[in-house]
């Protein structure tokens, strides 16, 4: 039974831990290469000297002294995100909404003063949650607000979409929303729903939670098939200029739609899941074989068109 199961599996292309592994992240990845992703800061600065949009940075902290500046820095700033520059999964991301004197309240709707958030960026350079524990970097940035469209299908939190890249074409894509059970977060392993998205029209596809299919939003009731992402070719472009950028061949590319900035760049992932099969009801391998077939010398605007017209879904209507 297993043995059917898994035939199945690799009929339709569907691609596991260790395929990926060994024929794509070994392959097209450098090791030398990967703190260009690993590091959000670094990331940020990378993107900024290839003209990609990130959200706007307001400052960064190494060392405690530093920190101290903290009150100075946000004198004028109303609402932002603090961030570990080596944290994942979302752990360590402290978003203040707005701003009532020398108080600012928090997503969940609590409201912490200037040594709260001291207090954080103290953690944070610790490495409380850093990858390994390491010493870490505070990051201070414009805080995203999401698009009038995310906004509406979600549970607080930012949306943001999710575009596999391999040798700069974009393979598959999803938008990954927060739930009550993500606590705001968009990680699909903490409770966030996946939406697969087709590349040719940007419409969304069905939802999955967890690992079963769904139609609907569990907080919000919103149908999940058929809304259509806005400005879906900037989506795909910054997505796979983000391979000249790196170097990398295999790449998650994470997106967010700023309801004034537009899409900007949130960061990258060297080894991004696999999720995002279920979400569009398709296998990477297969897609990842055409792809592999293509020319290298082609121009980003060139490879989007070809996906674009290679990897054509019978998207639903908008409801």
């Amino acid at each position: 039974m297993i043995g059917n199961i898994h035939r199945r599996l690799r009929s339709r292309g569907v691609m596991g831990i260790n395929q990926r592994n060994r024929d794509f992240v070994m392959r097209y990845n450098p090791r030398h290469l990967y703190p260009l992703v690993d590091d959000k800061l670094r990331t940020k600065k990378l993107a900024q000297e290839h003209g990609i949009p990130v959200p706007p940075l307001f400052a960064t902290f190494t060392n405690e002294r530093e920190a101290r500046d903290l009150p100075e820095i946000l004198c004028d700033i109303e609402d932002f995100a603090m961030k570990p520059a080596h944290g994942a999964g979302g752990h360590g991301i402290l978003i203040a909404m707005a701003r009532r004197g020398d108080r600012f309240r928090r997503a969940k709707g609590f409201w912490v003063g200037l040594e709260d958030l001291a207090y954080h960026a103290s953690n944070i350079l610790s490495g409380v949650y850093s990858l390994g524990g390491q010493s870490d970097v505070a990051m201070v940035e414009h805080r995203v607000q999401p698009d009038a469209l995310f906004e509406a299908i979600s549970f607080g939190g930012v949306p943001d979409v999710r575009i596999i890249v391999l040798k700069g074409y974009p393979a598959m894509a999803m938008v990954r929303l927060p739930t009550q059970q993500s606590d705001g977060k968009g990680n699909l392993h903490q409770g966030a729903i996946g939406a697969g998205i087709d590349l040719a029209s940007g419409r969304t596809l069905h939802g999955v939670w967890g690992n079963e299919r769904t139609e609907i939003h569990p907080d919000t009731d919103v149908v999940l098939a058929g809304l259509s992402i806005p400005d879906w070719e900037a989506f795909l472009l910054l997505a796979a200029r983000c391979y000249e950028m790196t170097g990398l061949g295999y790449l998650g590319v994470d997106i967010v739609l700023d309801r004034t900035l537009g899409p900007l760049l949130l960061e990258l992932n060297a080894r991004p899941g696999l999720n995002i099969q279920i979400a569009n009801d398709a296998g990477l391998a297969h897609r990842f074989a055409i792809i592999e077939k293509q020319n290298e010398d082609r121009s980003p605007h060139e490879r989007i068109e070809f996906i674009r017209e290679t990897f054509r879904a019978a998207a639903p209507s908008a409801p």
